[in-house]
Parts: structure tokens; C-alpha cells; sequence
């Protein structure tokens, strides 16, 4: 029993054997003891810093590289979202010209607009003609005229169930009847053959010797109604020079026809709101 009683104590015994040689120890031992103590320690305190600043570097660059992946997603998000708007702004900015366009389509009390798109146009014949997505299925009839904003776009050439043929007032083998802007005096206008994809032009003839017309003061020139197939007033182009045509008593001259004529995607075709008065003898 008094063996196990000193068992118990002896923690206590030597934590105060300790103390006591502790305490009766010189100064500069104490100093040395701590300064050791510390020393052993320091690679310690080292190496946990070290771990301290590797964890958070860590950290930080996983935080980090999370932060840029969900940032370049929102801005591949936004970046899509803009394009959209973008593209969404040119199809209504191209829906509001051909609104514009039809709204200053030539108003003729004696036709109805029938609008109709351009769906084919062959490039071995882009001035000969073009191909309407209207046909018999809308009462299309043939030899009507077709018009756009800017004036003439030519005559109905053939009508089948769905589509029809337009040929174009810049063809070699378009004729109609014409008169100059202030001036009733007839002329007659035929289309030209074209070169290439540069501006459209035609050709008068019979024009009276007195007119006079340069790139100053170019002479504009009109339907008229003479042929039965167009109303009066239409635009068909400019005359830019006249020149005494092979008979010596008319000029002739070159018509400048609108560049618009190069891009039609939407055009018009004029219906006799009475039939009886139509006829298509321009020819």
C-alpha cells in the first residue's frame, strides 16, 4: 500500500524536483536553455508557416481559377446574348426598308399592289429577268407592270400556278412609250444590252431637237400612258446627253437607269382594278 501511495505521487514529486533545479540554476543557463528550446523549435514554426502560405496560395489559385471559368462563361453568355440583339436589330432594320419601301410605292387609283418577292435571278440573264413568287394562285396577269419605289422594274413576261417571270426594263427587248418630266411630247425607250454588274442604262430615241440635257442638268423620264400597259408618271431614268439620232430630225441618248435595279428583293405588281381599260401594246 505505501508503495502505491508513492506511485501516485511521484508525477508531482518530480515536476517539483524540477522547478526547484529550475529555479537554484545559474541566469546564463536559464538564457541558453530557452535560446536552445527555440532554436529547436524554429524549423518547426518554419515548416508550418511554410504549409500556412502553401495551403492558402493553393486555395486562393483554386478560388481563382473557378472565379475565371464561371467569368468566361458569363461573358460567352453575354457575348451571345449581344450578337443576338445584333442580329435581331438588322432583321428589323431591313423589315422597316421594306415596309418604307412598299409605303412609297406609287399610289394609282386604277391598280391594286399585289407585293411579291424576288426568288430567282439568274446571273447569265440578271438583266433580262427575274422570277416572282406569284403566279396565277394571287390572278397575276400577264403583261402587267411591275414596279418598285424607285419607278420601273419591267412587265409581266409569263404567269404559271406560283411564280412568274419579270422582264426587266433594262432588257434589250423591252419597248415602252415615254415622255420627259414637264414635257408630253412622246419618245420611245428600249432597254440595252448589259455588261457585267455595273449600272443598269437603256436607250431614246425620237426625242424633239429642241430638249437639251447634260450631267448638270439631266432630263428625267417618265411613264406615260400611251402604251396602256404603264401609268403615267412612273420614274424610268435619266437622260444625261442627247445627240441627233440617224434621221437628223430626232435626238437620241442614253438612259441611266437606278442602281437599285442591281438588289430588287421585293417588287410590285400593278392590277387593272378594271380589266377592260388594260391592255399591253407598249410594243
Amino acid at each position: 500500500m505505501p508503495k502505491l501511495r508513492l506511485d501516485k505521487f511521484r508525477p508531482l514529486v518530480v515536476l517539483g524536483v524540477f522547478m526547484l533545479c529550475w529555479w537554484v540554476l545559474p541566469a546564463f543557463i536559464k538564457s541558453f536553455t530557452r535560446i536552445s528550446f527555440t532554436e529547436f523549435q524554429a524549423p518547426a514554426w518554419v515548416a508550418s508557416t511554410q504549409l500556412d502560405r502553401l495551403e492558402d496560395f493553393w486555395g486562393r489559385r483554386s478560388h481563382s481559377k473557378i472565379e475565371l471559368i464561371n467569368a468566361g462563361k458569363e461573358l460567352a453568355r453575354q457575348k451571345s446574348y449581344y450578337q443576338a440583339l445584333a442580329q435581331r436589330h438588322e432583321v428589323l432594320e431591313a423589315e422597316i426598308d421594306r415596309l418604307g419601301s412598299i409605303l412609297r410605292l406609287p399610289s394609282k387609283r386604277e391598280y391594286s399592289h399585289e407585293i411579291a418577292r424576288v426568288i430567282r435571278r439568274d446571273l447569265s440573264a440578271w438583266w433580262q429577268q427575274l422570277i416572282i413568287n406569284k403566279g396565277r394562285n394571287y390572278n397575276i396577269p400577264q403583261g402587267a407592270a411591275v414596279i418598285y419605289a424607285g419607278g420601273i422594274v419591267g412587265r409581266v413576261a409569263e404567269v404559271r400556278a406560283y411564280t412568274s417571270s419579270v422582264e426587266l426594263i433594262s432588257s434589250p427587248n423591252f419597248r415602252m412609250a415615254a415622255s420627259f418630266e414637264n414635257d408630253n411630247r412622246p419618245v420611245v425607250y428600249q432597254g440595252l444590252a448589259q455588261t457585267g454588274l455595273g449600272p443598269p442604262y437603256g436607250e431614246i430615241r425620237d426625242a424633239p431637237q429642241d430638249l437639251i440635257a447634260n450631267s448638270q442638268t439631266p432630263l428625267k423620264l417618265l411613264s406615260t400612258e400611251l402604251g396602256g400597259t404603264f401609268p403615267s408618271g412612273l420614274v424610268i431614268g435619266s437622260v444625261r446627253w442627247l445627240e441627233p439620232g440617224s434621221s437628223g430630225i430626232f435626238q437620241a441618248g442614253e438612259v441611266h437607269l437606278d442602281k437599285r435595279l442591281l438588289s430588287l428583293k421585293e417588287v410590285s405588281v400593278l392590277i387593272p382594278i378594271n380589266p377592260e381599260k388594260y391592255s399591253h401594246n407598249d410594243d
